[in-house]
């Protein structure tokens, strides 16, 4: 009789595990296995080993299945113990998991582990759920079993998943730490040492350690001049502010890399406002694959900030004839038509062309940019004289929230900035600063509407008050310089400003541009050359062109210097500082 009970209980346990189709399957060879644990007395014999480790499966599977999942783990745990079986530890572990009883499934796989200490299976759940308890230095072990059952093939991506893995701890620095010291033999490794180096600088990253992640972009570069990891590395770096990474990635860019890497690389370098090595980048991606419609459009928003009027136009609508052929074929990216109509209407504006401008601005059907497209056309409205009434369109567009309102405010300080009318856009920028007055960005607008408005020592405090709080602000430190030396006074001061801004971003072309314009003042007319025609090289550009243009008169070079500043005039027919410069020094055209 017990027999047959233990016949039926192995039937109905099997049957159970069939039907609920479970991620594992009951031991084929249980009756074989016997128990070590120094706690037995003796082996047990296999036909009660079986009918012991089923009857405490079914038992645990029924109390899962009607909700008691502690009962059920600790008697799938016990099979496991039991039987030594590894599917049986991973289904216990499972329960816990699923029961969100995270100590319990450390409990279960800490067995498992013990049990079969060579499993790569129980490794990497132990991994997972260190991790994921947030048990960060416990997972040194664990990590470096992991690594070092790597396959070579697949070596690359397990080191880049590293960061994916524990970017959800809440000690991201001691993850750094760790992970590095499992990769220590890699980093050396010249096989492995580059993937290994952008890994760690990966993880350096995420606990926000720039310096740091950049010096391991280097070193990864320096074992691998091509390492694709590095040249990524790279670019996560330069979207947040770390300039330092641009040869890092020149360096790969310049030789190899795909269509999609390019077109990232170029709209980082657009946010760096490094528009002609953006420019360099789109045109080969273009060359190498012309039907990349972002690429057509980037070009287009880019030769409109350098007054390509005509070049931005055709790129345009290259970009919108490719955009309608992959909406067409219902394939492809159309995202950015927006962006399109507002940079085409941003062309017939500039010819003066307002109905032109209107049209496109009508094209503009996502509600989302609606209230940019009346920006634009309060913009309209002003360039036709009409100011009272473009303010009164911006005022009457509704706001649903602070940022909106913030946004209407500052829309209408550009139309007052547009129309000269400097000293009533400083007081309505001061509302929106009231508003957030910590806020560098804000105060640093401020600042410039108080240098149109010839509030001057209001400037130079805004100014000193954005570098007290944030002494990377570099764009302050270049502005105080900057108009120091516009008034030629305290020009070693000035000098000191603009240099400290250039450690910040170097090679700007604005900031080189400052420092050549400070060292004219000082007179250094050689420094100043040298600075300015670099800055206008790199970045062509009106405000440029016109100091470049009055060193080289200066200087007796006056042919050459109304060849720049035609240029500057093609370039921004209506930029201030050149018109005054033409003025001051009597050269016409």
């Amino acid at each position: 009789m017990v027999f047959i009970h233990r016949f039926l209980v192995t039937v109905l346990a099997a049957s159970l595990l069939t039907s609920a189709n479970l991620a594992w399957s009951a031991p084929a060879k249980v009756a074989k296995i016997k128990h070590t644990d120094n706690s037995q007395g003796s082996p047990l014999s296999g036909a009660a080993l079986d009918a012991e480790i089923f009857y405490d499966i079914l038992l645990g599977e029924m109390a899962t299945n009607v909700g008691d999942q502690a009962a059920g783990f600790a008697l799938i745990l016990e099979a496991a113990r039991r039987s030594k079986d590894e599917k049986i530890y991973q289904r216990a572990a499972d329960i816990a998991l699923q029961a969100r009883a995270g100590d319990s499934a450390l409990i279960a796989v800490q067995a498992w582990k013990e049990a079969w200490p060579r499993s790569r299976e129980a490794n990497r759940y132990l991994l997972q759920i260190l991790i994921a308890l947030n048990r960060v230095g416990e997972t040194a072990a664990p990590l470096a079993q992991e690594l070092a059952h790597d396959p070579q093939q697949t070596q690359t991506a397990v080191l880049l998943a590293l960061p994916t893995m524990y970017r959800h701890v809440s000690d991201k620095a001691l993850a750094a730490s760790v992970v590095e010291r499992a990769l220590a033999q890699r980093l050396s490794a010249p096989a492995s040492s580059a993937d290994a180096w952008v890994a760690v600088g990966r993880m350096r990253l995420l606990a926000d350690k720039k310096k740091s992640a950049l010096m391991a972009a280097q070193y990864a570069q320096e074992a691998a001049p091509h390492n694709e990891g590095a040249a990524l590395l790279a670019l996560e770096l330069l979207e947040r502010g770390e300039i330092g990474a641009l040869p890092v990635a020149q360096t790969y860019f310049d030789s190899q890399a795909t269509p999609e890497q390019r077109l990232a690389y170029a709209r980082v370098l657009l946010q760096l406002q490094r528009n002609s090595e953006a420019q360099q980048q789109l045109q080969r991606v273009i060359q190498e694959k012309p039907h990349v419609a972002q690429a057509w459009l980037l070009q287009g928003a880019l030769q409109v900030q350098n007054e390509q009027l005509l070049e931005a136009e055709a790129s345009l609508q290259r970009f919108l004839t490719l955009a309608d052929l992959a909406k067409t074929q219902g394939a492809g990216d159309v995202s950015g038509l927006t962006q399109a109509y507002f940079l085409l209407a941003q062309i017939a504006e500039k010819r003066s062309n307002y109905v032109g401008a209107e049209g496109w601005l009508n094209r503009i059907q996502n509600p989302e940019d609606v209230f940019e497209a009346q920006v634009q056309r309060a913009g309209l409205l002003a360039r036709q004289g009409q100011l009272e009434q473009a303010r009164a369109l911006i005022r009457a567009q509704s706001a649903l929230t602070p940022s909106q309102e913030r946004r209407k405010l500052q829309a209408e300080v550009q139309l007052l900035r547009d129309a000269q009318a400097y000293r009533q856009a400083y007081e309505l920028q001061g509302r929106i600063v009231e508003q957030a007055p910590t806020d560098n960005e804000l105060v640093y607008e401020q600042a410039m509407l108080a240098e149109k408005a010839g509030l001057l020592d209001v400037m130079e405090q805004l100014l000193r008050d954005i570098i007290a709080r944030q002494p990377g602000f570099y764009q302050a430190h270049n502005a105080l310089g900057y108009s120091l030396a516009e008034r030629g006074i305290r020009l070693a001061e000035a000098k000191l400003l603009i240099e400290a801004a250039l450690r910040h971003a170097p090679g700007d072309p604005f900031i080189t541009d400052s420092l050549g314009w400070v060292e004219f003042r000082l007179g250094n007319h050689a420094a100043a050359l040298h600075l300015l025609d670099s800055a206008f090289k790199a970045r062509p550009d009106a405000e440029i062109a016109a100091h470049l243009g009055e060193v080289l008169w200066s200087v007796g070079n006056r042919e050459e210097a109304e060849a720049v500043w035609k240029q500057g005039l093609l370039l921004k027919p209506t930029n201030e500082t050149l018109q005054e410069t033409l003025r001051r020094l009597g050269v016409k055209f």
